[in-house]
């Protein structure tokens, strides 16, 4: 489980011109399915799993945990935006003692090409710059992900490195809310 310090959670809903970033709900769990059986969404992370796998790990009510938001646009859920404290295994650091932590999203297909990816992360990371002011937060994807690319330039990450994982190129940079000196 992630360690926000000491960050209360789950914080209060956070609301944006479109969507609502909440807690997840019973009602969300067919949705949570889809996200992970989904061979559109599982393209650049590692495939689509088996949905009989997933029907009987989620459970019935899905788990509440540190950093995970639901993103629901008008009382349905379209995807997830988590904010996850990265082991020092994983490849990409920014700080000399790991522990970063990481932007991760996924959105069900229909949800693609909206603008919602953009605007539920900028809100995820608006309200970490408030909770954690001096924390950087990190992202990776594969340089494939053209979509995954744009996005987080336009969220305001900066690339630190490109490394090989999952055979493909993966691409690795930093966001921060501090401004640099200069």
């Amino acid at each position: 489980m992630m360690e926000l310090g000491a960050v209360a959670w789950p914080p209060a809903a956070i609301r944006t011109e479109r969507l609502l970033l909440r807690e997840p709900e019973a009602r969300d769990r067919p949705a949570i399915i889809e996200l992970f059986v989904s061979p559109e969404v599982g393209t650049y992370i590692g495939g689509a799993r088996p949905r009989d796998e997933f029907e009987r790990a989620v459970p019935e009510v899905p788990r509440r945990r540190p950093g995970l938001f639901v993103v629901d646009l008008d009382g349905a859920m379209i995807g997830m935006v988590t904010l996850d404290r990265r082991d020092g295994e994983r490849p990409g650091h920014v700080r000399p003692d790991s522990g970063e932590v990481a932007l991760g999203y996924m959105f069900l297909p229909e949800a693609w090409g909206c603008g919602y990816a953009g605007e539920a992360c900028a809100a995820a990371l608006d309200w970490f710059a408030g909770a954690l002011p001096s924390e950087p937060v990190v992202l990776y994807t594969q340089t494939a992900n053209d979509r995954s690319m744009r996005l987080a330039v336009k969220l305001g990450f900066t690339e630190v490195e490109r490394f090989e994982k999952y055979g493909a190129e993966q691409w690795f940079g930093v966001w921060s809310s501090v401004a640099p000196a200069g």
